[in-house]
């Protein structure tokens, strides 16, 4: 049986977003400049809400794990890896409201033989300001695996 090449992270990235129906379901748009960084965003909607007009602190939780998600897999896919989240930490810096843009960046600052350590910031953009603010600021470490272990998974990447 052969094995057959890995697409190019970029063929990968674009099944990637094909198949990630949370980021779908919360409006997220990822876009990917390199190999090991990740940029989303998204605009607070009505079911992100816990308060009137505020945002749930689980939505910024999982933009940030999204974020720091993508920048590790994003590195993982140029050597034929996936990954899985260890675990995260999330700073909340400012509340987020009904309406407000968030634009959620990261990259890899460690990359390991089996973990890799990411950091990110989300940022908000309110109408009517000339400058973003950030929002929350996170860390997160990834366990990186053989892609070939879930083919499953990977199958679903694949053109």
């Amino acid at each position: 049986m052969s094995i057959h090449p890995l697409p190019e992270w970029p063929a990968l990235v674009a099944g990637y977003n094909h198949i990630n129906a949370y980021g779908q379901a919360n409006g997220m748009t990822l876009s990917v400049p390199a190999p090991g960084q990740a940029e989303y965003r998204m605009v607070i909607r009505p079911e992100h809400l816990s308060s009137p007009g505020v945002a749930h602190g689980g939505v910024l939780a999982g933009l940030m794990d999204a974020v720091l998600g993508a920048a590790a897999l994003t590195l993982a896919f140029t050597t034929g890896e996936l990954v899985s989240t260890v675990e995260f930490k999330l700073n909340f810096l400012h509340p987020v409201r009904l309406g407000d843009e968030l634009r959620a960046t990261a990259q890899v600052d460690h990359a390991g033989k089996s973990l890799l350590v990411c950091s990110g910031t989300i940022y908000r953009q309110i109408a009517g300001e000339p400058a973003e603010a950030a929002v929350a600021q996170g860390q997160g470490t990834f366990n990186r695996y053989p892609a070939l272990k879930r083919l499953g998974e990977l199958g679903t990447l694949l053109p």
